[in-house]
C-alpha cells in the first residue's frame, strides 16, 4: 500500500516536478513527487507531495527530509491525509490532501460547516422574505437579465 506525504515550504516560484524528484532520487524508482501549481501563473503553490511504497519508508523519509534545505528553504513533511470525498472537483484538485496535524481535527471541520450552513440559511430566508419589496436583480446582469425575459416572452407568444 502506497503512502503520500505532504511537503510544505517549497519556493514560491516556476519550477518542474523533476527539481523536487532530484531531492528523492537517492531513495530509488518507487519514490514519485508530485508538485503542485498555480493553473494560471505555472508558479509552484508551496506545496507538494511525494509517495512511496510503505509506511517504514515514509517514516525514514519523513525523518531524513524534514528540514532539508532545497533552495535555501527547510522543508517541511508530513504524512498526508486522504481526499475529502464529497468535495467537488475544482476544489479536489486545488487542496489534494491536507497535512495530518492536531489543528485538523474533524470536530473543527463539523462545527464550520454547521456555521457556515446556518449563516447562509439566515442569508437566504432574509433575502427571500421581502415581503412586497420586490427582488432587484444584479445590476452588473440587468441587462441581460432583461433580454432573456423579452426573449422568453417572444417564443411563448409565437
Amino acid at each position: 500500500m502506497s503512502i503520500r506525504l505532504y511537503i510544505g515550504n517549497l519556493p514560491k516560484d516556476v519550477m518542474e516536478r523533476e527539481e523536487l524528484q532530484e531531492v528523492f532520487e537517492e531513495e530509488g524508482d518507487s519514490v514519485t513527487t508530485k508538485l503542485i501549481t498555480d493553473r494560471k501563473t505555472g508558479k509552484c503553490r508551496g506545496f507538494g507531495f511525494v509517495t512511496v511504497k510503505n509506511d517504514e519508508q515514509a517514516d525514514q523519509i519523513i525523518e531524513k527530509y524534514n528540514g532539508y534545505q532545497f533552495r535555501e528553504t527547510p522543508l517541511k513533511l508530513e504524512k498526508a491525509l486522504p481526499r475529502a470525498k464529497n468535495k467537488g472537483e475544482s476544489e479536489n484538485s486545488e487542496a489534494e490532501s491536507k497535512p495530518v496535524s492536531k489543528s485538523n481535527t474533524s470536530k473543527s471541520k463539523k462545527s464550520r460547516r454547521d456555521k457556515d450552513k446556518a449563516g447562509s440559511s439566515k442569508a437566504a430566508s432574509s433575502y427571500s422574505s421581502g415581503g412586497n419589496e420586490a427582488v432587484q436583480p444584479d445590476p452588473r446582469w440587468a441587462d441581460v437579465l432583461t433580454e432573456l425575459k423579452e426573449r422568453l416572452a417572444a417564443t411563448s407568444n409565437s
